[in-house]
C-alpha cells in the first residue's frame, strides 16, 4: 500500500547560532498539503532511540555514523552523504509494510503528524496554514518549491471562502447572520495574510537554497518573477476584500444609526426640521454614500460647476472680442462714409461753380 505522507530532504541549511551547526528540511507532503519541519542530527538519534524504546527492537534501516574528526558545517561533501542517509532513513520507516515504527508517538511527534494521521485520509484547506504558522509546525519556513504552490493555493482557497462570505453576508436578512458571515470573512483574511507572509518569506529560502543548499530544487529568475506576480496579485486580492469588508461594516453602522433615529423619533412622535442631508431620505446618487462619500460627490458637483463656469466665461469673452471686432469695422466704416461725403461735397462744389460759368456764357 501506497504511505499517506512523502518524506524528502531536499536541502539543508546552517543555523545562525554562535555556534553553528546543520539543519535538515524534513518535507512532508500529504494528500492535500505539505509543510517543512527542521531537525538537526541530534534529534535524529533521539528518535532512533525512542523507536528502539517503543517498539522494542530497531528500525529497518539504521543511522548514519556520527564524524568525530569533521563537521557537516564546513564538509559540503559530508553534509550531503548525511542528509541522503537520513532520507533513506526515514524513507525506509515510512514506506516499509511493517508499520509498528510509523504508528508510535515519537515517530507522530518527530514529523509534527497528528495522532490519528494513520487513519487519515483527508484534510481541510486550512490544515495547511494550521501547520506552517501554527504551533504544530514549530515555525518552520517554506523551503521546497512545491510546498510553496501548495501553500499559494492553499492560500486562493481561503480568498475564495472569504468572498463567498463576504456575499453571503451581503444577502443576509438578519443581523446575526450579518455578523457571523462577517466573522467568517475577517478569519479567512486573517489566514490568508499570514500565509501571505508565510510565502513571501518561504520565496526567499527558495532563493537562498538555490545558491547554498546541497541537494535542494533551483527555480529560475523567471519563476521567481512570476511568483513574486503570484504574491502581489493576492496581496492586491486581500486588500480589496477587506476594504470592501470594512466598507460593509461602515454601512451597517451607519444603517443602525438611522433606524435607531427613526426609531426615537416615532416614538417621541416628532421629527427635527430638515436641514441639508436628512438620514434615511437620499437620493439615488447619496444613498449608497457614507458621509465621506456624500462629501466627496458635493466636491465633485462643485468642480463640474466651476468647470461649467469657466466654460460660461470663454463664452462671454468670444462675445467680448466678437463685439470689439464689430466695433472696429463700424469705424472704419464711418470713416469711408465721412470720406464719401467730402468728395460729394467736393464735386457739388465743383457742379455749382459749372453752372455758375454755364449762366454767364447764355
Amino acid at each position: 500500500m501506497a504511505p499517506q505522507v512523502e518524506i524528502s530532504i531536499p536541502n539543508t541549511t546552517v543555523s545562525g547560532t554562535s555556534k553553528p551547526y546543520t539543519i535538515y528540511n524534513i518535507s512532508l507532503r500529504l494528500p492535500l498539503r505539505s509543510f517543512t519541519v527542521q531537525k538537526r542530527y541530534s534529534d535524529f538519534l533521539a528518535l532512533h532511540s525512542g523507536l528502539v524504546d517503543q517498539v522494542g527492537s530497531p528500525p529497518p534501516a539504521s543511522l548514519p555514523a556520527k564524524s568525530w574528526f569533521s563537521k557537516t558545517v564546513s564538509n559540503p561533501q559530508l553534509t550531503e552523504e548525511r542528509r541522503q542517509a537520513l532520507e533513506t532513513y526515514l524513507k525506509t520507516i515510512n514506506e516499509i509494510d511493517d508499520s509498528r515504527w510509523r504508528t508510535t508517538s515519537v515517530w507522530r511527534t518527530f514529523l509534527n503528524l497528528p495522532s490519528s494521521f494513520a487513519s487519515q485520509t483527508s484534510s481541510k484547506a486550512g490544515a495547511l496554514h494550521s501547520v506552517i504558522t501554527g504551533p504544530a509546525g514549530g515555525g518552520a519556513p517554506i523551503t521546497d518549491p512545491v510546498m510553496w504552490l501548495d501553500c499559494h493555493r492553499d492560500m486562493k482557497a481561503q480568498l475564495q471562502d472569504a468572498r463567498l462570505s463576504l456575499t453571503n453576508r451581503d444577502q443576509a436578512s438578519t443581523p446575526l447572520k450579518q455578523h457571523e458571515a462577517s466573522a467568517a470573512a475577517k478569519s479567512s483574511l486573517v489566514k490568508a495574510s499570514s500565509m501571505i507572509k508565510a510565502l513571501e518569506e518561504g520565496l526567499t529560502n527558495i532563493q537562498k537554497a538555490s545558491d547554498e543548499a546541497w541537494g535542494g530544487q533551483k527555480l529560475g529568475e523567471g519563476e521567481i518573477r512570476r511568483r513574486k506576480d503570484l504574491i502581489a496579485t493576492a496581496k492586491k486580492d486581500r486588500d480589496g476584500l477587506e476594504n470592501l469588508l470594512n466598507a460593509m461594516a461602515t454601512k451597517s453602522k451607519l444603517d443602525t444609526a438611522v433606524a435607531s433615529m427613526q426609531d426615537t423619533q416615532e416614538l417621541m412622535g416628532s421629527k427635527p426640521k430638515a436641514s441639508g442631508r436628512v438620514l434615511g431620505k437620499e437620493t439615488t446618487e447619496t444613498r449608497e454614500l457614507d458621509n465621506q462619500g456624500v462629501l466627496q460627490l458635493q466636491k465633485q458637483k462643485m468642480a463640474d460647476q466651476d468647470l461649467d463656469v469657466d466654460e460660461l466665461r470663454k463664452i462671454v469673452q468670444r462675445q467680448k472680442e466678437l463685439g470689439i471686432a464689430i466695433n472696429q469695422e463700424l469705424e472704419v466704416q464711418n470713416d469711408m462714409l465721412r470720406m464719401v461725403d467730402e468728395d460729394v461735397d467736393r464735386v457739388q462744389g465743383k457742379i455749382n461753380i459749372a453752372k455758375r460759368r454755364i449762366g454767364k456764357i447764355s
